[in-house]
């Protein structure tokens, strides 16, 4: 029995003596590697430029000068002819070197342990760029990502569409296409004072920069007390501008052959000419702008003639149809392609304003002719588009009621003031309890 026990203390003692040896080195202990926690380690984002990583080369940016050429602006940077003239050359299939335009954005990056720049990058304009490769002499353009951006604006007319609107920081691109839109419409020549609009639009917006519009989703012009709504909807796969009353503001024909401008001389059977000095017929719409402008086909046609005439000028005439043609005067220079038989579209650029043949200064002389006589332009009362068919009127109705809610929730600038007005004497009407 003494032997048990003895047996026993012994086994005892060893257990303890383990547990005190291992509690004394539990911190020598290895740990299983699978249950460790590990540190995540944070990686670093290398610094993009261009889509291109330039950490470890200098950035110099800079604006082309007028007649710099990519020899000039790269020459400094110690690229040499050899690789320019390759790049030249290699570059026309992306873009043309030769079409570098002062006031651009350029941008050179150079390897900080080199002389010797890397790459070349170019902005054509504000929504694109070109990566030009020195090394690998590869070229290819980018397209900057574009957001849309809504905007509602409305106002009154105090001294003209253009003035007034560009006022509230819209868009001369904007003008025009609300222009283009009333054109058949509104005489904007003769606007009133207190005539109000409403637009509702979509800019396009580049790193935080508007650089254009993409399209008028409604408007509303009133003018002399008449509303005019522009409602959009699609029929026949084609969007159009619609009144409420489901006849389309899209005509035939553009109502100005040049963007919103003014007229300067109207059609006028005895005109004294400001050249010849003597009394003869005006049988064309003068519109003044300045050199270079563009002028547009005002519809669908083929071209019978795109030359010089003493007294014409750089002209083009077009044939639209059994019963009209266009003709377009004094230009400085005719848009390249224009010859007799090409198909133009209603809009499309076919020269720019000029003063050439019997002309005193820049304009545009439009002449136009129905059933082979000239006659006056501004009084013809050109053919609508296709308005809202019988089996599309149920879902005109439903759009024409989203578009008029949209518009009534846009207030005029004197809505806007009633209702300020309104809210500061509710304000000053409550009382403060005690």
């Amino acid at each position: 029995m003494k032997n048990k026990w003895i047996a026993a203390a012994a086994i005892a003692a060893v257990l303890l003596t383990l547990s005190i040896t291992i509690f004394l080195n539990q911190d020598n202990v290895e740990v299983n590697p699978v249950a460790e926690i590990q540190e995540e380690e944070t990686e670093v984002a290398e610094p993009l430029v261009y889509g291109l990583d330039i950490s470890g080369l200098d950035l110099v940016e800079g604006k082309v000068k007028r007649n710099q050429t990519l020899s000039s602006i790269l020459s400094p940077f110690n690229v040499s002819f050899q690789t320019i003239d390759q790049i030249a050359k290699k570059s026309k299939e992306v873009f043309d070197v030769r079409k570098i335009k002062s006031d651009r954005k350029f941008t050179v990056l150079t390897p900080i342990d080199s002389t010797i720049a890397k790459y070349f990058i170019y902005e054509p304009s504000a929504s694109e760029y070109v990566v030009f490769d020195l090394d690998e002499i590869d070229i290819y353009k980018v397209e900057k990502p574009v957001e849309l951006r809504k905007r509602e604006v409305a106002g009154l007319i105090s001294t003209s569409l253009y003035v007034d609107m560009t006022k509230q920081g819209i868009s001369p691109e904007l003008v025009d296409l609300f222009a283009d839109l009333y054109g058949w419409s509104v005489d904007f020549q003769s606007l009133q004072k207190g005539d109000k609009y409403k637009v509702s639009f979509q800019e396009k917006v580049i790193d935080g920069e508007v650089i254009g519009i993409e399209a008028i989703e409604t408007a509303l012009f009133e003018h002399k007390g008449q509303p005019y709504h522009a409602i959009p909807f699609e029929q026949n796969g084609e969007w159009n501008f619609f009144d409420l009353d489901g006849e389309s503001l899209k005509k035939a024909f553009l109502r100005d052959p040049v963007k919103f401008t003014r007229i300067s001389s109207r059609y006028n059977l005895r005109r004294f000419h400001p050249v010849q000095k003597r009394y003869k017929p005006h049988l064309g719409t003068d519109y003044a702008a300045a050199t270079g402008t563009e002028i547009r086909a005002v519809g669908d046609g083929t071209v019978t003639h795109a030359t010089y005439h003493r007294g014409n000028g750089n002209y083009v005439k077009i044939k639209h149809n059994a019963t009209y043609t266009t003709q377009y005067l004094h230009m400085s220079k005719i848009a390249k392609g224009m010859k007799p038989g090409t198909r133009v579209k209603q809009g499309q650029v076919i020269g720019y304003v000029g003063s050439t043949g019997l002309a005193t200064g820049p304009h545009l002389c439009f002449r136009f002719w129905k059933n082979g006589k000239q006659v006056d332009w501004l009084k013809e009362k050109i053919p609508p588009s296709e308005p809202i068919l019988s089996e599309n009127l149920v879902a005109f109705e439903a759009t024409k009621a989203e578009y008029l809610q949209l518009l009534a929730a846009i207030p005029f600038p004197e809505d806007q003031q009633r209702l300020l007005a309104r809210s500061k004497d509710s304000e000053e009407s409550v009382s403060t309890p005690d």
